[in-house]
C-alpha cells in the first residue's frame, strides 16, 4: 500500500497510510483469505469467498488514479481503468476542466454441483484535472488500449520556449 511520508528525522521516518479505510480493508481481506486457506472443514465442493470480500469489486474504481507526465511540447494523463471498455468512457473540457467519466460494469456467473452463485457489481467513477493555461484546448488527443487511458495535451506554441545557453564568465 502507498504510504504517504509526514515525518523525518536523520534516523527514522514515521509515516501512515495514505487512506486509513483503504489500510483497515486490506487487514479485513487479509483475514478472510488466511479463514479461507486454512480452515480445516471448509468443503471443497463448496465455492470461494463471493468477491464483496475481495478486492476486485467495482467499487474499488471510483476514483481512478492519474499519472501526469510534462514535457517541454505536451502534458500526458494516465488512467487505469481494468475491466472497462471504451464505449463506457467519456472525456469532457470545459473552462480548463478536464473530466473523464466512466462505468464499470461486471457480471459472474458459477454453476456446479451443489452451488449456485451469480454476482453482479456496477461501479460509476469520474475524476477531473484542471488543465494550466498553456494547453491549446484544440489539440487534445486520446487513446484507449487494454484498460489504460492516455491523453495527450500538446501546450501553445508560445509555451514552448526554445532553450538557450547561458555562457558561465570568470570573475
Amino acid at each position: 500500500m502507498p504510504k504517504t511520508e509526514i515525518a523525518k528525522s536523520s534516523e527514522t521516518a514515521v509515516s501512515r497510510p495514505r487512506d486509513l479505510f483503504a489500510a483497515m480493508r486490506d487487514e479485513m481481506d487479509r483475514v478472510f483469505e488466511d479463514f479461507e486457506r486454512e480452515w480445516p472443514h471448509w468443503p471443497r465442493q463448496w465455492p470461494r469467498l463471493p468477491s464483496a470480500f475481495r478486492r476486485t469489486t467495482a467499487a474499488e474504481l471510483v476514483v481512478p488514479d492519474f499519472d501526469v507526465h510534462e514535457n517541454a511540447k505536451s502534458i500526458m494523463i494516465e488512467a487505469e481503468l481494468p475491466g472497462v471498455d471504451e464505449k463506457d468512457v467519456s472525456i469532457t473540457l470545459s473552462g480548463g476542466l478536464l473530466t473523464i467519466k466512466g462505468e464499470k460494469k461486471q457480471e459472474r456467473e458459477e454453476k456446479g454441483e451443489t452451488h449456485y452463485l451469480c454476482e453482479r457489481s456496477f461501479g460509476a467513477f469520474e475524476r477531473s484535472l484542471r488543465l494550466p493555461e498553456t494547453i491549446d484546448e484544440s489539440k487534445l488527443d486520446a487513446r484507449f488500449d487494454k484498460g489504460v487511458l492516455r491523453i495527450t495535451a500538446a501546450k501553445k506554441p508560445e509555451a514552448v520556449k526554445a532553450e538557450r545557453k547561458i555562457e558561465i564568465k570568470k570573475a
